[in-house]
């Protein structure tokens, strides 16, 4: 079959690859109809070389129709259509049953140290196959898979996989209260559905805020209150406080993580590390790796006191510098953490089974088929030609 796969840094290729088999009797094969390229992948694409191999098959957000099953698969037969969650989770650990899929105890990548495996991702997070691929095994056939129904396009339920249980997720952990304000830092595909989805579930004042003038103007035709940093700078600060009887918001949603602008040394420090064999690049990110934090730092700034911050931007620092005696003194709650996509499933399939709320149908600003793939990273990592969100079609 045919996968994206990595090569290196900024080094993304079409290749030939094996076919996926059965080899647990839980297993599905699914063909891909649709996968999509998040801004997580610009991270391996970017940064996380050391724990990436050549070959590696990219990708973790694909859906498609079942074309094998196991043995012991009861829940599923070929001709089903089904979206796969991102997190590899068993549906019957003490976690899974939690609703913490994202740290399921079956599949925790325990040799790192970490939560829930992670398709098409790192060694830190199980090395499994991902699903910018012609074809993709599923482990955990009877729980994991989302069945949804034939009809609709693709484009309604591509984002079952990522985008809308994270986005819903950190529109639910910043509990912003009825009639609130909540602000979202990056308009990126996570921050942009956040702004929808606080809208959707009550909030009375959404702020978007970014430098990317498509994006600013896509949040704005669905009502969101922008601000451009280029406009606003050092002073995005007070243009918040402006808005929100000097308080600041309720809730502020980092949606930017560990990529954000206005950090140049840091910048440098990152790229140092490429330059690095990976073994001794693998040690230094483990133990003391840094993130740029420009935008968790405006976070705390911003948020009102006694407010909620909210992170789904990836941060993956081990010794990042956290001004706690401010947030102490502002008494700020902080909630953060990998989607647990199963979690909020019975949320958001009744939104995309009828009416379109959320505005999924036209989501997309770029489908592109899987063959120009690496073109598409190019363009998305270099935030060019209005690319916010891409799909591929195998």
């Amino acid at each position: 079959m045919k996968a994206l796969t990595w090569h290196g840094k900024r080094d993304v290729r079409i290749d030939t690859v094996p076919d996926p088999e059965i080899q647990d009797p839980t297993d599905v094969i699914i063909k891909v109809t649709t996968t999509g390229l998040c801004g997580s992948d610009l991270h391996l694409y970017e940064l996380f070389g050391p724990f990436l191999g050549a070959g590696d098959i990219l990708g973790h957000e694909p859906m498609g129709i079942v074309e094998e099953v196991g043995a012991e698969v009861t829940n599923l037969r070929p001709g089903d259509r089904v979206v796969v969650p991102f997190n590899i989770s068993c549906g019957s650990c003490f976690m899974c049953h939690q609703g913490l899929q994202s740290q399921c105890e079956t599949t925790q990548v325990r040799e790192h140290g970490n939560g829930a495996a992670l398709f098409g991702y790192t060694k830190l997070y199980g090395q499994v196959p991902g699903g910018q691929a012609e074809y993709l095994r599923v482990p955990f056939g009877n729980t994991l898979p989302i069945a949804v129904p034939p009809g609709p396009a693709d484009d309604r339920f591509i984002y079952l996989s990522d985008v809308l249980p994270t986005a819903w997720q950190a529109v639910d952990y910043a509990a912003v209260p009825s009639g609130g304000t909540v602000a979202v830092l990056g308009l990126g595909p996570i921050g942009d559905m956040c702004t929808r989805i606080a809208a959707h579930r009550g909030a009375g004042q959404v702020i978007g805020i970014d430098l990317v003038p498509e994006r600013l103007q896509r949040a704005r035709a669905h009502g969101v209150h922008t601000l451009d940093l280029n406009e606003h700078g050092k002073n995005i600060g007070e243009a918040v406080r402006d808005l929100t009887q000097g308080r600041g918001p309720d809730a502020v949603i980092d949606a930017v993580g560990m990529e954000a602008h206005g950090a140049p040394i840091v910048k440098g420090m990152q790229n140092m590390t490429t330059l690095l064999p990976d073994a001794l690049a693998a040690k230094l990110m483990q133990s003391v790796g840094v993130d740029r934090l420009s935008a968790l730092y405006l976070a705390i700034d911003l948020v009102r006191r006694g407010g909620t911050i909210s992170l789904s931007g990836v941060y993956g620092g081990m010794t990042d510098p956290m001004p706690l005696l401010t947030m102490f003194d502002k008494q700020v709650q902080l909630r953060m953490g990998q989607a647990n996509v199963w979690r909020w499933v019975d949320d958001l399939l009744p939104l995309l089974t009828d009416a379109d709320p959320l505005g999924v149908d036209d989501f997309a600003t770029h489908r592109m088929p899987l063959a120009q793939a690496p073109e598409a990273y190019s363009m998305f990592q270099k935030k060019q030609d209005g690319a916010v969100k891409i799909l591929f079609t195998p």
